[in-house]
């Protein structure tokens, strides 16, 4: 009865409750821990100085233009997971309303638009250039489901860059984004899995419920996939997390015979299964 109790009230109305148990203020942002105790690499050394140059240029302008940004892509999931892959980017997240003032201001510091070489969807991504180093502005789901909106700038930490501070992109919008992406040439639920198996058990699970709404059938077609792939990593998320969804968590002992990870991509895609030092080949 107890656990039907909280089940019940774990709804819309209940602004940020945690599956996990913990409960923020209205309004008021939860302080999670952003990424393990230890990176497996010094990810931040595995930029170029020629890229780094560039992306520096770029945090620059985005605060000389006075609007908030937050970090997003590759570099955010480095942050939370403290694992790096070779990126061809860089992702800033904003709010429609000030794409213009960004785009702008971009152009004035020798950014380019990167339509002129490859044609891209300008409803949701600006992709600047400047010396063939890519700079992407979002301020909306390619697939158009949500917006950048002041939840994303509310629940944001921020991690340290070789001696800048910028304000990341919370996990559970990070996660949110991702569950979408699964295209005939390009799925993220590999970057999903990863992001779940660092930080399952800090993730607001209320909050990205609340921001599924209707869609929440995706997550659990998630979480029944990484229980198949992670079966300890997936008992120790939230009990009442599964309840919901209506899903077991796979019970104790369970021992698969075959590598569940490799039968998806043979390439170094897992944190789980990498020596230290290893980057992400996927």
């Amino acid at each position: 009865m107890a656990l039907e109790r909280h089940k019940r009230r774990l709804t819309k109305s209940h602004t940020r409750q945690t599956l996990a148990g913990r409960v923020s203020a209205p309004g008021k942002s939860e302080s999670l821990p952003l990424a393990p105790s230890v990176a497996q690499i010094r990810w931040a050394d595995a930029i170029s100085p020629q890229e780094w140059a560039i992306y520096r240029r770029a945090i620059e302008t985005l605060r000389s233009a006075g609007v908030p940004f937050l970090l997003g892509g590759g570099f955010a999931l480095a942050t939370f997971t403290g694992w790096w892959r070779d990126t061809k980017d860089i992702d800033f997240y904003v709010r429609p309303q000030d794409r213009l003032t960004v785009i702008r201001a971009l152009n004035r510091a020798g950014f380019s638009d990167y339509y002129r070489r490859l044609k891209y969807d300008r409803k949701w991504i600006y992709r600047s250039i400047r010396s063939n180093v890519i700079v992407d502005i979002i301020w909306a789901m390619a697939n158009q489901r949500a917006q950048v909106d002041e939840l994303w700038f509310k629940g944001a930490g921020s991690v340290h860059i070789r001696g800048e501070e910028v304000r990341v992109i919370p996990k559970e919008e990070l996660l949110w984004c991702k569950l979408y992406i699964m295209q005939r040439d390009h799925c993220d639920w590999t970057d999903v899995f990863n992001l779940v198996y660092a930080q399952g058990r800090h993730i607001d699970w209320g909050h990205l419920f609340n921001r599924l709404g209707e869609d929440t059938p995706v997550l659990k077609a998630m979480l029944t996939m990484y229980g198949w792939l992670c079966p300890k990593s997936a008992r120790a998320l939230p009990r009442v997390l599964w309840d919901r969804l209506g899903l077991r968590p796979p019970p104790p002992g369970v021992n698969f015979r075959r590598d569940h990870i490799r039968l998806l991509d043979s390439r170094a895609w897992f944190t789980a299964l990498l020596p230290k030092g290893k980057k992400l080949e996927v």
